[in-house]
């Protein structure tokens, strides 16, 4: 595993890089898709697309001191949209959101390997940045515990990490949305719409 950490000014990002082992094999590192790439003018369900599809990204949070997480969005095909986080309180990610729950998350659509030949920088290789608040689900209930299924589903090797670094099972309540996957600037999408977008809207494709 290697960890990241990079500061500037009030703020810390923490980027947590992993070999995954991921359903549906992978080829050359990357896992196999399990939904077609839609239109990019087709907002939402593109959105829904990037997050269910990727495995990580970056996971920013409030360092109070100061003054990539891996996650999953559910089961294969099954993803609510919603990220949740597999996070330990040893991890200054988990310390500063416990203080200070405003919390962004970042995907690049690079990682999929459906940006072809093009700089990732470049529009046509889509990124989303989901904002809002970073909380701890409460380890009993019905949300915590699908939520524990869809992470070890997408990354098999957590469920045998370490029991005695307290993982525990956080979600980012998403309360705006900032994506780029064309020429134009960003994409107009609220939150509504893209918790309603389901996966099987996504039939058109680029």
């Amino acid at each position: 595993m290697d960890l990241f950490m990079i500061r500037n000014g009030k703020s810390a990002v923490n980027l947590m890089c992993f070999v995954l082992v991921i359903f549906g094999g992978s080829v050359n590192g990357r896992r196999l898709l399990s939904q077609a790439r839609p239109k990019p003018s087709n907002a939402a369900p593109f959105a829904r697309w990037l997050v269910s599809e990727s495995s990580w990204g970056v996971l920013s949070t409030i360092a109070d001191d100061l003054g990539g997480a891996p996650f999953g969005d559910g089961l294969p095909k099954e993803g609510s949209g919603i990220p949740y986080f597999y996070l330990t309180s040893l991890d200054p990610t988990a310390q500063y959101a416990m203080k200070d729950h405003r919390s962004s998350f970042t995907i690049s659509e690079y990682q999929l390997g459906t940006c072809g030949k093009v700089d990732p920088e470049n529009p046509t290789c889509a990124k989303i940045t989901l904002t809002g608040k970073l909380n701890l689900l409460d380890a009993k209930s019905e949300e915590a515990v699908t939520a524990k299924k869809s992470l070890f589903a997408k990354h098999a090797e957590m469920e045998g990490w370490p029991e005695d670094h307290s993982f525990q099972v956080y979600k980012l309540d998403i309360k705006d949305i900032f994506m780029i996957n064309f020429y134009g600037g960003p994409k107009p999408l609220t939150v509504d719409q893209y918790l309603h977008s389901g996966l099987n809207e996504l039939t058109a494709l680029m």
